[in-house]
């Protein structure tokens, strides 16, 4: 599996991959078990067909006018969808034995390599307090069984549960489990250089970067993500 490390910032850094079509990102390392194995089918299913919509490019469509509960859940589900996506990387790490990091050639691999850890260290800390805080929601929305009508809220919140899930076990699997080797990349510290250019040459030298490490994504999310010159 190749991940990027892209400097976003004169002292920032972001992990990234390109999201393989073909890939099964929610292809389990372990079978779920109990009322966790409904709740990650529903979130697997869900997540395909909001999928679907997004690279169609059409919404879903009923066979009749659709009721407010499910336009909120179609709006809940993009909204989820799109936050979640950010978190692919990590979810396809759960399944990886070997990575190699691709960093830019004016920095040390040994360098490189800790502060990737310590980042993924740091996602794995932070799903985990999102875990408890998800769950124990996820729990306490039950109360609203009683209210007529789909229960949003808990939907919400079991989703938001599994996607932390994923992510903390692809963290924890890649600090411990996955074998790393790096591989240093002009065109990565020439992506350093585009943050203090212009917008027009920005976004110049952020797609010829992208198009010679065949990254066709890469250019939305390193405008998502890197800090824009004074």
């Amino acid at each position: 599996m190749d991940v990027y490390f892209i400097p976003v910032a004169a002292d920032r850094y972001e992990l990234y991959c390109e999201h393989d079509a073909d890939a099964d990102d929610l292809k389990v390392d372990e079978a779920p078990k109990g009322r966790f194995a409904a709740l990650y089918a529903n979130f697997k299913d869900a997540l395909a067909r909001v999928e679907e919509e997004r690279l169609s490019g059409e919404k879903r469509v009923y066979d009749r006018p659709p009721s407010w509960t499910e336009r909120l859940k179609d709006k809940c589900m993009c909204w989820i969808a799109e936050k979640i996506a950010e978190q692919r990387l990590l979810w396809r790490l759960r399944n990886e034995s070997e990575l190699v990091l691709h960093y830019p050639d004016d920095m040390q691999a040994d360098d490189v390599t800790a502060l990737a850890r310590v980042e993924l260290q740091r996602e794995a800390d932070r799903h985990m307090k999102w875990i408890i805080i998800d769950g124990l929601l996820f729990v306490a929305s039950g109360a609203l069984f009683l209210v007529p009508g789909p229960n949003i809220v808990a939907y919400y919140f079991g989703f938001r549960l599994v996607g932390h899930y994923l992510s903390r076990r692809g963290a924890k699997h890649a600090l411990t489990e996955v074998q790393w080797q790096t591989c240093a990349s002009p065109q990565l510290s020439r992506l350093r250089r585009v943050l203090v250019l212009a917008p027009h040459e920005r976004d110049r030298e952020v797609h010829e970067v992208a198009s010679a490490l065949h990254l066709p994504h890469l250019a939305k999310f390193f405008e998502r993500t890197s800090v824009k010159a004074a």
